[in-house]
């Protein structure tokens, strides 16, 4: 589900909170991005702690159909355009977010706070035909 790869690329701008809202932790991401990872010294101590960040998002979020690390680099590099969204079958908002630059770049915060929990439900709920 979550990749330690992942959570270790994302650790290199983790300073900005970016590997701790990939795994879930909103809260923390947020008091990074605005400490600079909590003055880099919290930074550098999530360098160890990202193997136990992996194993908790792995048991909290529902595997299924749609890959968490996809919906996040979608949502990284293009979540403006809502691919995040069209990717988790959210078509209506994604629409919204093509045509409004992710609801004026609000929605893109929202979705930082919220892309797991999305995900983990479009697991739960997907029905293939």
């Amino acid at each position: 589900m979550h990749s330690m790869l992942m959570g270790y690329i994302l650790w290199i701008f983790g300073f900005m909170g970016a590997h701790r809202f990939y795994y879930g932790k909103p809260v923390s991401g947020t008091i990074y991005f605005f400490t600079l990872g909590l003055l880099f010294i919290g930074w550098i101590i999530d360098l160890f702690l990202i193997p136990a960040m992996d194993r908790e998002a792995d048991i909290r979020f529902a595997q299924g159909e749609f890959d968490y690390n996809i919906a996040w680099i979608l949502l990284t590099f293009l979540g403006v355009f809502g691919l995040h969204r069209f990717y988790i079958g959210k078509w209506i908002t994604g629409i919204l977010y093509l045509l409004t630059c992710g609801f004026f770049l609000l929605g893109i915060v929202y979705d930082y706070w919220t892309l797991n929990r999305q995900v983990s439900e479009a697991n739960l709920y997907y029905q293939p035909d």
